[in-house]
């Protein structure tokens, strides 16, 4: 079971992975429904190409990282960082999940803009579907 949802996860990391890289350079798909807005559609920030090859760089890693934890992939990792890097994952897109209380995550006030709407029917369920899987791959370790 967890070899599966170690899989899914990588996939689910790949994937956001490569759109980043994709954004990164110049791509416009769906640009317009990944950026928080203010409630006049004003992008809260504009990512340029390096934030985006970073952004899919980790995510890639992430992915690479619990492939690794299953032992699917064999990397030298610190023991420490292997031992509580899958919770820091899980942690991190938990509290990506609730949120910053403005733009972003369940508990957020803009809800009517484009990526609010996105954000919380998409990407803060998928956050917490990350972060539920991650543990459980966590407690398996």
């Amino acid at each position: 079971m967890v070899t599966i949802i170690s899989f899914f996860l990588f996939f689910i990391f790949l994937f956001l992975a490569g759109m980043h890289f994709y954004w990164g350079v110049g791509g416009r798909w769906a640009v317009d429904a990944v950026v928080p807005t203010k409630g006049s559609n004003v992008k809260v920030f504009n990512p340029k190409l390096l934030e985006c090859f970073i952004v899919g760089s980790v995510l890639l890693a992430i992915g690479l990282f619990i492939l690794t934890e299953n032992g699917l992939i064999r990397f030298n990792l610190p023991n420490g960082f292997s031992k509580y890097g899958l919770w820091f994952i899980a942690t991190i897109f938990f509290l990506r999940a609730i949120g910053e209380f403005r733009y972003v995550g369940f508990f957020k006030r803009i809800k009517h803009t484009k990526f609010g709407r996105y954000d919380t029917r998409f990407y803060s369920p998928l956050c917490l579907l990350i972060g539920i899987l991650t543990v459980i791959i966590a407690l398996e370790a």
